[in-house]
C-alpha cells in the first residue's frame, strides 16, 4: 500500500516503542521519514530497519525540550526532502512513581513539562512554519487517556493535558489553511518506559485509584495499534478531521 506516498513524516521519540512501528509503518506506506530521539544507538538501529525495507530515512539526534534542536530537526529535514507534510509528535517522558499532587516531585515537573509539553510546542511551532510555505500538513500529538481522565501522576497528567489544550489551539489557528492538528490519548502501552516503572517507587495513593476506575480485564495498547491511529490522521483518508482528541485504550476508562 502506498497511503503516504510522496509525503515527507518526522516522528519525535522514533527510536522505540510507539515511535519506532510508526516510523517504520509510514515508510512502508510510501513515507520519506525523520525519525529523532536522545539516543543514538536505538535511533540506527530503527533506521536500518527502514532502510531493509526500501524506505528513506534521516536519523536525527536531539533533544525536543531544547528550541534550538527543534528548529534544527526541521531545517535538516528541508534540507533532505525540501518539505514538512506529517508531524508526528510522540517524544515523552513519564513521572517518576505516579507521584500524586500532594506528592509530586519539583525536578519530574520541570522535566516531564520540557519534554513533553514544551518540547511538542517547539515542534509544532518549527514545524508550521514550513508547512504554510506549502499549505498542507497534518501534525499529529500523541497525548494519554491520563490528560483526559486524571489517571496518572500529576506532572505527567498536567504534561498530556496541556498538549490536548495545545492541540485544539493548533487547529484553531490554523482553520482554513490545509494545515490540521489532532490528538490520540492511548492507554496503557507496552512499551519499554512503561516496562521501566518500578513498583517499589509507585505512589500507592493514585495507583490504587486508578485501579478503581480501569478494567483491568482489557487489554492494553501495543505500539501497532497506535501507529495504526496515527496512519490514518496523517493520511489523507482523514483531511475533514482537525482539533479531535481520540482515546485509543480499548475502553478500559470506559
Amino acid at each position: 500500500m502506498a497511503r503516504l506516498e510522496g509525503k515527507v513524516a518526522i516522528v519525535t521519540g522514533g527510536n522505540s516503542g510507539v515511535g519506532a512501528a510508526t516510523a517504520i509503518k509510514f515508510a512502508s506506506e510510501g513515507a520519506k521519514v525523520v525519525i529523532t530521539a536522545r539516543r543514538e544507538a536505538p535511533l540506527s538501529e530503527v533506521a536500518e530497519k527502514i532502510r531493509a525495507i526500501g524506505g528513506e530515512v534521516l536519523p536525527i539526534v536531539s533533544d525536543i525540550s531544547k528550541a534550538e534542536d527543534a528548529k534544527m530537526i526541521a531545517e535538516k529535514t528541508i534540507e533532505a526532502f525540501g518539505k514538512i507534510d506529517v508531524l508526528i509528535n510522540n517524544a515523552g517522558v513519564l513521572d517518576t512513581g505516579l507521584k500524586a499532587i500532594d506528592n509530586f516531585d519539583d525536578a519530574d515537573v520541570e522535566k516531564v513539562l520540557n519534554i513533553n509539553t514544551k518540547g511538542t510546542m517547539c515542534m509544532i511551532r518549527e514545524v508550521s512554519s514550513e508547512m504554510a510555505k506549502t499549505g498542507y500538513g497534518s501534525i499529529v500529538n500523541v497525548a494519554s487517556v491520563a490528560g483526559v481522565m486524571g489517571c496518572g501522576g500529576a506532572a505527567y497528567v498536567a504534561s498530556k493535558a496541556a498538549v490536548i489544550g495545545v492541540t485544539r489551539h493548533t487547529a484553531l489557528r490554523f482553520a482554513g489553511t490545509n494545515i490540521r492538528c489532532n490528538a490520540i490519548c492511548p492507554g496503557t502501552i507496552v512499551t519499554p518506559m512503561v516496562a521501566g516503572m518500578a513498583p517499589e517507587n509507585m505512589d500507592m495513593n493514585i495507583f490504587g485509584q486508578m485501579m478503581k476506575h480501569n478494567d483491568l480485564k482489557v487489554q492494553p495498547c501495543m505500539p501497532d495499534d497506535v501507529a495504526n491511529m496515527l496512519l490514518f490522521f496523517a493520511s489523507d483518508e482523514s483531511r475533514a478531521i482537525t482539533g479531535q482528541t481520540i482515546v485509543t485504550d480499548f475502553g478500559s476508562t470506559l
